[in-house]
């Protein structure tokens, strides 16, 4: 078993080496999607979406999984004090500006359609924000609190505590967005709490009206919650099925815990402990989380989401540094450990090496490898794990045994 620093190395060496796109074309087989013609350069980007199945490679949001990979390198330069993990992460920070407008719109584009997301936009700037903490350079906050303003003038509604969805930049104006008339979702948008990114563009800003962002969502967010620690009414979540989304309580929970530390209000901490609990429900005996989770727990047996137990750790994590919530201890290093497990170390395919499993797909009657990627696995897990090493080093100190579970064949 690698040990946690040689195991954030190789998911470094990953990110970087074989995620990373360093020419100005994506490269993708799949480069007639809508959504591989919305740039003009793509240096900086990640792509993130790979079957072993079929060795072919996509693309998913990468704004918005590029902010995390550049809160990720940044994280892990702290830690690792290597020069080019900073370097990526400036690279990773570049393709986001490079796509952000006057007014400071940012052109989020998740998956091919017209418009740009709001949830995308909001979910990449607490990278940038990081990596201006990390290296001292303002202009990366600055233009995560230039987007956080745009947001707040044009697609916030206070009354109401939510976000407009989609954005069209031709028509300058908003839409329903497709996937979510699909769901039968049909509020004026949803509340995003995202990262806490208001709260901190407050602090870093001065302005303590984008703290009110954050505050009026978050009470929206108390209202609806449900099931208890999650938000199972709001996609994408599926409503009607019963079926919650693993980063719901991660994205609208895990933030509450800022909401609380820039209030006092002991609700919005309550309700974050909340989501933490609903993680340790959610997880299975060994450390895993599945993409599809019901009200009851219940899981199908295909399609793992490792990213949704790594989010769970930081959340863990932040709650044990900021609270001494100990209590949070045993499913944390359970989380990290099932992650560690799943990451390739010594694959026959070198797009996975360093990689860390998200997903189990369902058999298709060959023996072809049912392993599928995505990149925010790999990055979330970097975060948790520099997160506890630059934290707590000395909980991870003595961890470093196989884990106590059937799996790690995976990565061997």
């Amino acid at each position: 078993m690698l040990s946690w620093t040689d195991s954030l190395n190789l998911a470094c060496d990953w990110t970087i080496d074989v995620s990373m796109i360093a020419t100005r074309e994506h490269g993708l087989d799949d480069g007639g999607r809508a959504l591989l013609g919305q740039y003009d350069d793509w240096r900086g980007a990640f792509r993130g979406e790979y079957s072993a199945r079929t060795r072919q490679w996509g693309m998913f949001c990468p704004i918005w999984h590029g902010g995390q990979a550049v809160k990720a390198l940044a994280l892990a330069y702290e830690v690792l004090g290597q020069e080019r993990l900073i370097d990526a992460a400036r690279a990773g920070a570049e393709f986001i500006l490079r796509n952000q407008v006057e007014g400071g719109m940012i052109r989020a584009y998740e998956s091919g359609q017209d418009g740009i997301n709001t949830s995308a936009t909001i979910e990449c700037l607490d990278g940038l924000f990081e990596l201006s903490r990390v290296t001292g350079e303002a202009k990366w906050a600055q233009a995560a609190i230039d987007a956080a303003r745009w947001l707040q003038r044009n697609a916030f509604l206070p009354e109401e505590g939510f976000f407009k969805d989609e954005y069209l930049p031709e028509a300058d104006q908003f839409q329903r967005p497709a996937w979510a008339e699909s769901m039968g979702f049909l509020e004026a948008g949803r509340p995003l709490l995202d990262d806490g990114v208001f709260i901190t563009a407050a602090q870093v800003s001065g302005d303590a009206s984008l703290a009110d962002v954050a505050i009026r969502t978050a009470d929206r967010l108390l209202k609806d919650e449900a099931p208890e620690g999650t938000w199972a009414h709001y996609p994408p979540a599926l409503a009607r099925t019963g079926v919650i989304h693993p980063r719901h309580s991660y994205w609208w929970g895990r933030p509450m815990w800022k909401v609380n530390q820039a209030t006092g209000d002991q609700r919005y901490l309550d309700c974050c402990r909340r989501s933490a609990t609903w993680y340790v429900k959610a997880m299975r005996e060994d450390g895993g989380l599945f993409r599809n989770t019901d009200a009851n727990f219940n899981t199908p047996s295909f399609g793992q989401a490792t990213s949704g137990i790594a989010c769970a750790a930081i959340l863990w994590h932040e709650l044990a540094r900021e609270y001494g919530d100990t209590e949070w201890d045993e499913p944390l290093l359970r989380g990290l450990r099932f992650c560690r497990g799943v990451q390739f170390s010594t694959p026959t395919d070198p797009n996975l090496r360093g990689a860390i499993l998200e997903k189990v797909v369902t058999p298709d009657g060959t023996d072809a490898p049912p392993w599928y990627l995505r990149d925010v696995g790999t990055f979330f897990y970097i975060q948790a794990v520099a997160l506890v090493l630059r934290d707590r080093p000395a909980f991870l100190a003595d961890s470093n045994d196989d884990a106590q579970w059937g799996g790690t064949f995976w990565a061997r």
